[in-house]
Order: structure tokens, then sequence, then C-alpha cells
């Protein structure tokens, strides 16, 4: 009979050849399963919300799926079966589910909209909502890694290779992330971005079963007293601190994605960007990590310097992010290219935070590599690290999330980070230091001497950390060229955004959400706000009961509040700071809308608050953020609008907000056409400054609209109407025919103009992806020329007087910007 030894030394060579080949299947399902993540958090944001909370709940329970995962399959699936087989058996599952998630999510859709709400019960129905899509196929992701460790030895070689698989992922993830937000979902949507996953799941399945029937695997023959003895001795203190590396990796990438969203704009090219750095770093991390597992005697001691060192590389990226990026000399309009301004974001991503990603990913083979031992079942030794790590995560994630930065501040934030760090590397070293000295007393003390200065330094760069700069929350990418041009009044960092209120030398304050200007007390500004709000009560015949979407500086509410005939006034607001500071330092221009007795505030996204809600209106108005913000354009789509019209009293009307400015023609055409597509009677009025257009106001109504220019004179020149007509007033307006002289076109008149317009769905959003790469320019009066070119005056939308019919024809013909 052979020697039992020399098979297994015989089947662990040949399997160690087979090993690069299982390496490229890893790379595969991290791509997949980046594919899905940026998909999943997509559809289910449609569903559950984008709030923090709701955001919260989506990211906990798929990192919660994947620890789960990595847990359970070394104790549910025995070692008897080949590992590639299980593997493959798990990647087919994703995949089958991956499919399955895309017809379920509508009727989870309708499940949630029946009774989703607020309070504890809406949260927790949020919470079953995200499970019953993500939890399925997250469990088979985390049990990935676990199944397929079974195939190796855990020798210092083999747990080497464990790392490198974990690397391999993460590149894969890498392409993934980048796939999906600069091609897939661009160009397609999230059907075929999820058929692209699972084609991948399915070839890396197949791939998987073709080397199982070729590569030998002979069942490992364990003792489960050797499993237990062969444990590293403390590995307690290396799961803690594998635990708390992983919860400050993702504490910190949440601070760090705000910052750099500010900094680079937060559109989904730039969460692709930083996500892609991110795993970057992380996998070239593994990858050293992995190489320095094979021949390290110590891989504790390099684990716990890593934590160590990564209090530094914290405090590097936060001096980069705060005191040195913002103000580069770079100013993004200098080219019309936005390709070049991404790769300038690239850089500066690598720049600021390659060096702690570096190190958290090597934390990961080294904190292996200290715990493995002969006679450990791989599975459960991967399991069991990876769950740690994850476990860190989801705290560090919802932590920094929902409580550091809202409550702390993202400056007091990464200084728990940094303290953290250097908890961890102590934790790891000083067992090992103090029971390791030896010599003569001066060798004997180096090694606590060295730890109690690396923790002392630690301290030090905890309390140089910067705060975060209000011209970098304020002024975004244009930091660098607004220096000593306004003053920052206010600048706080909310729940799901930082904002900030300004004032320039000449009184004019502007509101900042998302780094550039929102809202503010121009002229120009003024004159749109305004107009969307009186358009929204004087069109209807009866506008008792108005919802409006985004407070903002309050002006469009406040517009609102001052009609006589509106009763109840509804603001929607998906960050809590908004109306509670910022409207105030607007109250004069907003006629202190926020403690107007008619006004009740809701703090969600507008979306969320529409499916929850069984109110029906009698108009509402939408300003959000420009639609490049990722996120922004769920409040664009068609499905939206056919939300909002189901809420809409009959006669109800509906305006909308387009930005000219910081756009391309290819994202207006798309709002504007979407709108129509709608609302087929909808009218588009038009903004101007310096006589060219700046922005505009969609009015839709699910009825033909019709609009009496005789009668609304009457109804400005009561004195129940007086706060009305001033406030027109004071932008210009002094009469029905000055208003409507903004007319801009319909439907019928821009057909040409509209012909190959994106409509912009929720299954792909596309109009963030083609706004997204227009935020630098400003094209605003070619765009509105050029729209105007096709305008032609509608004899079937106002009625009147003939003398006020051609005043107002007059008055449309000679109209600034044709």
């Amino acid at each position: 009979m052979a020697d039992p030894l020399a098979r297994a030394r015989a089947s662990s060579s040949s399997s160690s050849s087979w090993l690069p080949a299982l390496l490229l299947l890893f790379v595969g399902s991290g791509a997949a399963a980046l594919i899905y993540e940026i998909v999943w958090f997509q559809l289910l944001q449609l569903v559950i919300g984008s709030s923090a909370v709701s955001l919260g709940v989506l990211l906990g329970t798929f990192m919660g799926g994947m620890c789960l995962g990595s847990l359970l399959l070394p104790r549910v699936i025995s070692t008897a079966p080949h590992p590639l087989r299980v593997y493959a058996l798990i990647e087919c599952g994703i995949g089958v589910i991956g499919l399955l998630v895309l017809v379920v999510m509508p009727l989870v859709d309708h499940v949630y909209t029946a009774w989703g709400g607020y309070g504890m019960t809406g949260y927790l129905l949020r919470g079953i909502v995200a499970s019953v899509c993500l939890l399925p196929p997250t469990l088979l992701m985390g049990a990935t890694l676990p199944a397929v460790s079974r195939w190796i030895e855990t020798t210092p070689e083999g747990v080497s290779w464990l790392g490198f698989f974990y690397g391999g992922n993460i590149a894969g993830a890498v392409f993934g992330s980048l796939l999906a937000g600069f091609y897939l979902l661009r160009v397609y949507d999230a059907a075929v971005a999820t058929f692209v996953a699972v084609a991948l799941n399915f070839s890396v399945a197949a791939l998987g079963y073709a080397l199982a029937s070729i590569a030998p695997y002979e069942r490992p023959q364990r003792a489960a007293a050797g499993a237990a003895a062969g444990r590293a001795a403390d590995s307690g203190a290396i799961y803690v601190a594998i635990a708390i590396s992983g919860m400050c990796a993702l504490a910190a990438e949440v601070i760090w994605t705000r910052m750099l969203g500010l900094l680079f704009g937060a559109s989904v090219y730039t969460f692709s960007i930083i996500l892609a750095v991110f795993l970057i770093g992380l996998g070239i991390g593994s990858s050293i990590g992995s190489m320095l597992a094979r021949t390290l005697k110590n891989p504790r001691a390099a684990l716990g310097w890593c934590q160590m060192l990564l209090a530094g590389a914290i405090a590097w990226t936060a001096y980069m992010l705060a005191d040195s990026l913002p103000y580069w000399p770079i100013n993004p309009s200098i080219t019309t290219s936005i390709w070049y301004n991404f790769q300038l974001d690239l850089v500066r991503a690598l720049w600021a935070i390659l060096p702690a990603t570096i190190l958290w990913g090597a934390s990961f083979p080294l904190a292996l590599a200290s715990v493995a031992s002969k006679g450990q079942d791989p599975g459960r030794l991967v399991g069991g690290v990876y769950a740690a790590n994850t476990v860190g995560a989801i705290a560090g994630s919802l932590g920094a999330s929902l409580m550091l930065v809202y409550w702390f501040g993202s400056q007091h934030a990464q200084q728990a980070l940094i303290a953290l760090s250097a908890f961890g590397g102590l934790i790891v070293l000083t067992p090992a230091t103090w029971d390791t000295a030896a010599g003569s007393s001066r060798t004997r003390w180096a090694g606590p001497a060295s730890i109690l200065a690396a923790v002392a330094i630690a301290a030090l760069l905890a309390r140089a950390i910067p705060p975060l700069p209000g011209l970098l929350v304020a002024y975004g990418r244009y930091a660098a060229t607004w220096v000593n041009q306004s003053t920052i009044i206010y600048m706080g960092e909310g729940l799901n955004s930082s904002v900030a209120v300004s004032e320039l030398p000449s009184g004019v304050r502007n509101y900042h959400n998302a780094g550039k200007v929102q809202a503010s007390s121009e002229p120009q500004d003024m004159r749109l706000q305004r107009m969307l709000g009186h358009l929204t009560t004087l069109v209807p015949k009866d506008a008792k009961s108005v919802l409006v979407i985004g407070c903002g500086a309050g002006v469009t509410a406040g517009a609102v509040s001052i009609s006589p005939r509106v009763q109840q006034l509804t603001i929607a607001e998906i960050e809590p700071l908004v109306p509670k500071v910022v409207s105030t330092y607007f109250a004069r221009e907003n006629y202190d809308v926020v403690n107007n007795p008619k006004t009740r505030v809701f703090v969600d996204d507008a979306r969320h608050y529409l499916l929850t809600t069984r109110e029906k209106f009698d108009a509402v108005t939408s300003d959000p953020l420009d639609p490049w913000v990722k996120g922004a354009a769920m409040l664009y789509t068609t499905e939206f609008f056919d939300i909002v019209k189901q809420h809409l009293q009959p006669g109800g009307v509906v305006t909308l907000f387009v930005q000219l400015y910081e756009s391309n023609e290819e994202a207006v055409k798309s709002e504007v056409a979407t709108f129509l597509e709608a609302f087929p009677n909808g009218v588009i009025f038009g903004n101007t400054h310096e006589g060219r257009g700046y922005d505009m106001v969609l009015l839709g109504q699910v009825e033909p609209t019709k609009i009496d220019l005789d009668g609304m004179d009457a109804r400005l020149g009561r004195p129940e109407y007086g706060p009305v007509a001033q406030s027109l007033h004071e932008i210009g307006f002094n009469s029905a025919v000055d208003l409507f002289s903004t007319y801009a076109g319909r439907r019928a008149d821009l057909a040409p103009w509209l012909k190959n317009a994106d409509i912009n769905h929720d299954r792909n959003l596309r109009l963030q992806y083609l706004a997204g790469l227009g935020l630098n320019l400003y094209q605003s009066g070619t765009i509105y020329s050029e729209m105007m070119a096709y305008t032609r005056f509608p004899d079937d939308l106002f009625t009147g007087s003939p003398e006020r019919l051609q005043m107002l024809r007059d008055a449309v013909q000679r109209a600034p910007g044709r």
C-alpha cells in the first residue's frame, strides 16, 4: 500500500500547479460581485429610499450576509466534496439568484409601498426588504473563499495563496466597479449589467467544474482535537485586531468618500473612481501581505505594526483631504473634456488614500498567517478571520455613516480611527513583545519602548488632524478659485450631506450642498425660485395643499406659503440640517417658511415619502439637487413622475426645476423629454440672465393646461394677493403678461429637438450618467437658444382679452435668449 503521507504530498504538489488558474476564477467572481452590489443598491434605493438610514440598512445587510456565509459554510458543508465543485455550485447559485432579484424586485416594491412608513416599524420593514433581496446571494458570496480554501493546506505557502485569492477577488472587484460605473450602467441598464454579472458567474462555475474534473483532491484527515490544538496561542487578540482593522477601513471609506465627493463632484463616476482606488489599495496590500506571509517568522508582529502604521496613514489622508488637495491650484472648468478631470481625480485619490488602503489590505493575509497552524480546517480558518474582519467593517460603516460624522464631525471621527488603529496594534504587539523580551536590559526594553513611542506618535498625529474646511464644503472642486472671495458663515456635516452658507462682499448669500451653490439671493436665482413657487400656486384653480420637494434655501416654499389659497404646505427634505439651520439664514427671502403654521417638514427623500404616504396634493413642486449628483436622477424618471401623478388631485399641477448651467445638451434633453413623456401637456418657462438662457421651470398637468390671463391679473390685484404681487414685482414681473412672457415651448414645438433624447427610467437612471459628463460645462446660453429656435407661440394655451393676448405674443417673440 502506498504511503499516505507520500500520497498527500503528491496531491498537494499537483493541486498547487492549478492555483494560478484558480486565482483567475476569483478575479471573475469579484467582478461579478461588485456589479451586483452597484446594481442592487441602485434598485433597492428606489424602493426603500436613499437616506443615510436606508443606505445603512442596505450596506449592513449586504456585509452581514457575507459574514454569515463565511462562518456557515465550513460548519454546514463537510470536507468530503471536491472544494472546486462546491465553489462552482456556489457561483451558479449566485447567478441564479441574481436573475431572480430582477424578477422579485417589482413584487417587493409593491409590498413595501403598501406597508412602508416611518419609525421602528418602517425601519424594520426596510431591513426585511433588504434581507429578502440581499441575504441569499450575499450568503453565497461570503462562502466562496472558505469553500476554495479547503483545497489548500494551512502551511505558510498555502496561507499565502489564500491571501492571493483574496487579492484576486479584490482585483476583479476593481474591474467590476469601473465596468459597471463607466460602461454598463452608462450605456445600458440594470438588467444588462445583471446579465453580464450572471454570465461571469456561470463562466467561473463552468471553469471550476472543469478544474475539479482534472485536479486531484483527497479529503484531509483532521482530528477535531488536532484542529483545536493547532490554533495559534492567544489568537483572540488577532481576531479583535482584524475586526478593528475592518472597522477603521470601512469607517474611513465612508468619511473619505464624503470628502472626496465634495472635492471631485458627487457624481456616479466620482464614486466609481473612489471605490476603485480603495479596492486597488486593498488588492496591492493583500498581495504584499501574502508574499510576506510565506517567509515571516512572526506574522503577528507584522500585523501589529501594520495597525500602528495605519495611524500615520490615516493622518496622512486626513491632512491631504482637508489641508492640501482643496488648495491645489486647479480649475476644473479649464477643459471641456470631463475625461481629463477623471484622470486628475484618479491621481488625487491615489495620492491621498493609497497608503492606508495598502496597509488594510496587507492586514488580512497577515492575520491569516498569525492564527494558522497545522491541523486546522482551512475553511474555518478563513471563515473566522473573514467574519471578524466583516463584523468590524459593518460596525465601522454603520457607525461612521449614521453617528460619527453627524454627531462629532469628520475631524473627530478620523481622530477616533487613529486611536482605534493604535489600540489594535497595541493588543497584538504587547503580549508578544513582553513574552519574548530577553537578553541585555538595553535590548529587553527596545520592543516595549518602540511600542510606547508609536502610541505617543499616534496621539500627536490625532491631535493634528485638521477640521473639514468650510471652503471645501461650499465650493468643492472649485475651492481653490474661491479663496478669500467669500465668508463662510455656517458649515455643518449632516446625516446625508455636508452643507454651508456663505456671504459675498456684496451681501449676497449662497446655500451650498454637494460642494456647489444650490440656491442664493442672487437676482437670477431668486427669479427662478420664486417663479417655481408662484407658478405652482397660480396655475391650478385651487391649490390648498402643496408638496415642496427639497427645502434648499426655502425661497420656493416661501413663495408657495404666501398664497392665500394654500392651507397646508408639506416639505420633504432629505438632510435635517437644511430646514433646521440653513433656511434660517434666508428667513427674509423665504418669509420664514419653516416656522409658518401652514408648514410641516418631513425629513426623508421625496421618492420614499411619496411611496409611503396616502396623501394627495393640489400641487407638487420639485427643486432637487443637480441631476449629476448621485441619486438625484431618481427624482427625474418617468416612474417617479407616475408616482407624483398618483398623488395629484384632479386639476393638480407639477412644476420642476431644470438647470442649463453645469450641464450638457444631452442631459437637458433627457430631463425635458422624460417630463414631457409623463406629462404630454407640459409647458416650459425659461429664466434668462444677461440675455442668455440660465435655467427653466417645467409645468405639467394630467389635463390640458389653460391659463386665463385676465383672471390671473384680477387675482393679483386683490388685497389678499398683495404679498404674491409684491414677490413677483421684486423679481421683475408686474403682470400675468410679464410672468408668462417667459414661455419657452411645449412637446409639439420641441419634438424635432427632442428626437434622440434618452428617456430616464428607474432601470437605467440614464440622466445621472449623461449629466455627470457635463458638470464642468457652461453651455446654458447655447442650449437655450437652440431649443428656442423650435418654439412657436401657443394659441391654445392662453385665454384672455385680445389686447392681453397680443401683448403676450409680442413679449414672447422678443423675449431674451431666442
